[in-house]
């Protein structure tokens, strides 16, 4: 009988020690698989930089060959906004000139009014527009 009780002790105890460990941890796993913040997302510095039609614009992208097979020189991409309500519309068009580098390519903006943070899209490959000012090539 005394067996059986400290068996369930040890159970009841290891049972705790898991649920203290699982709640201490969820916070964590919410946090790592989270979207950014509204606040760091749509910068109001960043919304200053408009790029019109015929003026250059600069994409960032993850450099993967999912990228690479999905955009081509000469491509148009949409180019889409989103909101800090996150809805999304679509601002203009950006025709693809050049690769730079890995992870770089520069095209022209063919109808619209771009901004940075703004986002290209082909398929299933993202790209983000950027300031002018950080690409200088």
């Amino acid at each position: 009988m005394r067996r059986d009780k400290k068996m369930k002790r040890k159970i009841i105890g290891a049972f705790i020690v898991i649920l203290l460990l699982s709640a201490a941890l969820n916070p964590l796993t919410a946090v790592a698989t989270s979207y950014l913040p509204a606040s760091l997302y749509h910068q109001s510095d960043a919304s200053e930089t408009v790029i019109k039609t015929g003026q250059t614009a600069y994409l960032f992208h993850s450099g993967t060959e999912e990228v690479k097979r999905a955009i081509h020189v000469n491509d148009i991409l949409p180019v889409y906004r989103i909101s800090p309500l996150c809805e999304v519309r679509t601002v203009g068009k950006i025709k693809v000139i050049s690769p730079i580098g890995d992870t770089y390519l520069k095209g022209e903006v063919v109808e619209g009014e771009i901004r940075a943070n703004d986002i290209a899209k082909m398929g299933n490959a993202s790209c983000l527009v950027i300031s002018v000012g950080l690409c200088n090539k």
